[in-house]
């Protein structure tokens, strides 16, 4: 890197920085900080969720796949995650968005103390934070790589000038700093990924070696099935991400939350998945022709970083290495953004009693103190990780084998079909799925990538529905929560919950205020709006 590329490079951080002063400004309160309070358009959401759900890790660990098996990671990653998207448009992404609108959830782990109980919640939730924790220490120790392969910089400064920035935009911004931080961060992408493209087919020659070029690939990199690879893993693959993109990556169903209404969230769940059936391929083309123009690297996590510096001018460079802590800085933004939801809202006012009577500012002071906690942990965690192996053993050993028995849970929790399924469902399909995963991670030497990742969601998935049917716990409070998602709230209604919501700031705790189904859809409705501001802010939504 020269000169005009570390002006890029620190002309974007500064951007980043703006950015989240700028949005300092529109928030107010705590509803601001986590969901902006449903005003951003559906179309911004649709980029966020996307930018939101991959970081550098892409140009680290799964470009070594596409160096080494080929055009094999497309099917086996962004392909599985654009369906399940686009299946979860239907089924999801409205149902998040009306937690919102009809009952002043915050967190989308909120509504789980009535939908099934507060150790359900409480369990789920210190679950779910263990594991996001490790899951952003190897987003930075990928950055990292990516900053000392371009700029020989040593890995704990490249984890710790990532990790400030991000902390310092989060915090004042919160939720509106990371949705515009988002859509800057997807026009560097695009300008990026399209002057690598444009670079590596000028190097093939022209624009109709895109079409050619397959042939002349190593044997088995034009397979959709190559290496490590099975159909098994991208059929395990497809089940978990429609899970994990459509809420059980809990920073993403913030992005529907933060729609206007349930129509909108839908429509940005289709913007996002269209974005992942066509982006990542634009972007992989490069990585997996690269073993044609920069053969022989050992392990291939390099392939990227070698493709940049034998075929990009002065300054695009720089842009590139922006691209790279763009999408990091995306998706540790948003987890760090639902994380500190998840602790002020869901864990903090169980656990300290004080907590649950927060006014509205001291609220606000305590998420921005819990994120600058939870990005200083996970970086600590970066920072005393060995990075050979670690990315890719966080990211499908244990964050995609975990996912499912963590997300299950809380995923057909919303949905009618499931509406009687209590919390001995829950809480056993979480334990045995774990529980799988953990003897298959430590005592089976050998079990495959495919059967780590699937075992576990399908015995959480099973245990869930079997004993749903076996043993249901229906009760009115239950069963009204779940009906309530099935449209969006009127205008009056809309207003009336943000109206009590500004009006009320104190905590009141272990409120359920769901009215029994039998007092009729209006008094549902108008009972839970007028009552859910005070219930959620103990992490007991109405």
């Amino acid at each position: 890197m020269n000169s005009l590329d570390w002006v890029v490079l620190g002309a974007y951080f500064f951007v980043m920085v703006g950015i989240g002063l700028w949005s300092k400004k529109r928030v107010e309160n705590i509803a601001d900080f986590f969901t902006a309070r449903g005003r951003i358009p559906w179309w911004l959401s649709g980029i966020s969720h996307h930018m939101s759900g991959y970081s550098a890790i892409m140009f680290v660990t799964f470009a070594a796949v596409a160096y080494n098996d080929g055009v094999t990671v497309y099917f086996w990653w962004p392909l599985t995650i654009g369906l399940g998207v686009g299946v979860g448009a239907f089924l999801f992404a409205p149902r998040w968005n009306r937690l919102r609108a009809k009952h002043g959830v915050n967190s989308p782990l909120a509504y789980l103390a009535v939908r099934y109980n507060l150790p359900t919640q409480q369990v789920l939730a210190y679950s779910g934070a263990l594991l996001k924790v490790v899951d952003i220490a190897a987003k930075w120790v990928a950055i990292a790589v990516l900053l000392q392969g371009f700029a020989d910089i040593p890995l704990g400064w490249g984890i710790a000038i990532t990790g400030v920035c991000t902390m310092f935009y989060m915090a004042f911004g919160g939720l509106w700093a990371d949705v515009l931080t988002d859509f800057g961060q997807f026009i560097i992408q695009a300008i990026a990924g399209f002057a690598m493209l444009f670079a590596v087919l000028a190097h093939l020659g022209g624009f109709s070696s895109l079409f050619t070029f397959w042939g002349d690939l190593p044997e088995g990199h034009s397979d959709p099935v190559n290496g490590s690879i099975t159909t098994g893993l991208i059929m395990a693959f497809l089940v978990v991400k429609t899970f994990e993109y459509n809420g059980g990556m809990w920073n993403l169903a913030q992005r529907y939350m933060a729609a206007p209404s349930g129509s909108r969230a839908k429509k940005s769940a289709l913007l996002s998945s269209a974005l992942w059936l066509v982006w990542p391929f634009i972007l992989f083309v490069p990585m997996i022709a690269a073993p044609l123009i920069v053969p022989g690297l050992e392990g291939g996590e390099g392939a990227y970083i070698a493709l940049a510096k034998e075929l990009l001018p002065t300054g695009i460079i720089g842009l590139v290495l922006a691209g790279f802590f763009s999408h990091t800085m995306a998706m540790v933004a948003s987890d760090s953004n639902v994380i500190t939801a998840v602790i002020t809202r869901d864990l903090a006012p169980v656990l300290v009693k004080k907590v649950r009577y927060f006014t509205q500012a001291q609220q606000l002071l305590f998420a921005r103190i819990t994120t600058v906690a939870f990005v200083t942990v996970s970086m600590s965690i970066a920072l005393t990780a060995d990075p050979k192996g670690f990315i890719l053993t966080v990211v499908v050993s244990i964050v995609a084998a975990t996912m499912g028995p963590i997300s299950i849970p809380l995923m057909l929790g919303l949905l009618p079909w499931f509406k009687r399924t209590g919390p001995t469902a829950a809480l056993v399909s979480w334990a045995g799925g774990l529980a799988v995963w953990a003897w298959l991670y430590w005592g089976v030497e050998d079990a495959s990538q495919t059967i780590t990742v699937s075992s576990p969601l399908v015995t959480s998935l099973v245990l869930y529905v079997v004993i749903g049917l076996i043993k249901p716990e229906g009760t009115p409070d239950r069963e009204a929560i779940v009906d309530s998602l099935d449209d969006d709230p009127s205008d009056a209604e809309r207003e009336e919950l943000e109206r009590k919501f500004l009006a009320d700031p104190v905590l009141i705790p272990g409120q359920s205020t769901v009215p029994p189904a039998s007092a009729g859809s209006a008094a549902s409705s108008s009972s839970s709006s007028s009552s859910s501001s005070s219930s959620d802010r103990s992490g007991t939504p109405s």
